[in-house]
């Protein structure tokens, strides 16, 4: 099992699909994928979507999940995903009184007691006392992470063109990152200028 932190958008799909009685159906599905924005999540929901379904379909909802890390378990059987709300006690240190501060997860399992044997596996490895408030079956259908292989040959193709040096570093990080959010746009220019600072990125 492996867990994974990143900001997730929940996508609804609509679309007519084929039932096991070989009849066709408009179904909505729910699917999780990982993006920088609500207009990057649905161009990544339409692009896996695509290899999918054959017709057409419809993006019929986007939103920001309120869970930023997934529990994922890779096993052929763990097809279902579970919501669980987790509430993390401490103490104040002024009042000593008790603390309680809710925080959500999405984890992968094949069944409920797998999600809860999960759970166990992770935050038993850390020194936080918690309580399970609630586990619970989502409609999720699946989690598109973002491929590390794809964002590692977008950075060699930024740190390329930026060789250039008649073009800018905010230029750049515009046109291969237009949707990116101010934070992260920001953390992209201060990497680049770092690199092309300390001569990692010599000029043409």
């Amino acid at each position: 099992m492996r867990a994974r932190t990143a900001t997730w958008f929940e996508c609804k799909v609509r679309y007519e699909k084929v039932m096991e009685n070989g009849f066709q159906k408009k179904v909505t599905e729910q699917y999780v994928v990982d993006a920088l924005s609500f207009s990057e999540a649905e161009q990544r929901i339409t692009e896996e979507m695509s290899a999918y379904i054959s017709g057409e379909f419809e993006i019929t909802d986007v939103k920001k999940a309120q869970y930023k890390e997934v529990f994922f378990d890779d096993a052929e059987m763990s097809d279902r995903y579970y919501k669980a709300k987790l509430a993390f006690i401490t103490i104040d240190e002024k009042t000593e009184k008790e603390k309680r501060s809710n925080v959500t997860y999405l984890v992968q399992a094949a069944t409920l007691d797998g999600a809860v044997t999960h759970i166990n596996e992770v935050m038993d490895g850390t020194m936080i006392d918690y309580e399970k408030s609630n586990i619970a079956e989502t409609k999720i259908m699946d989690v598109f992470e973002y491929a590390q292989d794809k964002a590692a040959e977008l950075m060699t193709r930024m740190a390329e063109e930026l060789k250039d040096r008649s073009k800018t570093i905010e230029e750049i990080v515009d046109k291969y990152v237009k949707t990116a959010t101010p934070e992260l746009r920001q953390q992209l220019i201060d990497k680049f200028t770092a690199m092309r600072d300390n001569g990692q990125i010599p000029q043409k």
